[in-house]
């Protein structure tokens, strides 16, 4: 039987070159990241070391690697790609599974999670998907549980880069799709964070001041056309969502 196009370009993920370059030493592979999702970690989940965290479509496990890191003991891990999986092995993360987010979320009992995260996820679903994901997290997230995920920004000055910079894209958000379908998932809470340059040095302050400086004269043309005074500009978004009930 004929592969669809999903499973060929999920199937060489990493191989096709979609994750970048790829090492065998994880404190190598991750560093980059480093100081976002350490900052991440510290503004947006719990301090509870016990919390139960669900990363669905988590790579090759960046973020379960800091998390581990910082004490957190109740991690689980999903990802479709096999190639993602066996990187997040080799990287020492052998609780990560090859899962389908739908089945996996399926397959947990309600009220089970404190934490979701669902970090450049979204954005390969279909319409019909994404609110059965999303269903799916507000069932198995307990009352006041937190949904984290980072998406495309279409509102952003370079967002479209990064919404046809994959071939399993389909949709992008704004901060207002973001609060439509998280409301109607029965979440609440809905925070849309604009992804600046995170300073950690010399270097990162530069292009914090560019960052700042430059989108100015943008946030100033929108604030006349609109009336309004925020906005989010970055080629991506971190939406952050509390369960309602």
């Amino acid at each position: 039987m004929k592969r669809s196009w999903r499973d060929r370009l999920f199937d060489g993920y990493v191989s096709s070159g979609q994750t970048g370059e790829v090492g065998t030493d994880a404190e190598k592979q991750f560093s980059p990241r480093q100081p976002y999702i350490q900052g991440l970690i510290r503004r947006h989940i719990p301090a509870d070391r016990n919390s139960r965290i669900l990363d669905a479509g988590c790579g090759s496990g960046a973020f379960l690697y800091f998390l581990r890191q910082a004490g957190y003991e109740n991690l689980m891990g999903v990802d479709v790609s096999a190639e993602q999986v066996a990187l997040a092995h080799g990287f020492g993360l052998t609780f990560v599974k090859q899962q389908d987010i739908r089945s996996c979320l399926a397959s947990l009992a309600e009220n089970s999670l404190d934490v979701l995260l669902l970090m450049d996820v979204l954005e390969h679903l279909t319409r019909e998907e994404l609110l059965d994901v999303l269903d799916g997290a507000s069932r198995v997230l307990q009352h006041d549980g937190r949904c984290i995920a980072h998406v495309p920004n279409a509102a952003g000055l370079f967002g479209m880069g990064i919404r046809y910079g994959d071939l399993t894209h389909e949709i992008a958000f704004t901060p207002e799709s973001a609060r439509q379908v998280f409301t109607l998932t029965g979440f609440q809470q809905i925070r849309c964070f604009e992804e600046k340059p995170v300073v950690h040095g010399v270097v990162s302050s530069l292009r914090r001041l560019v960052w700042d400086l430059g989108t100015l004269p943008a946030r100033l043309l929108l604030a006349a056309e609109t009336g309004g005074v925020s906005f989010v500009l970055s080629q991506n978004m971190l939406v952050t969502a509390v369960k309602t009930g």
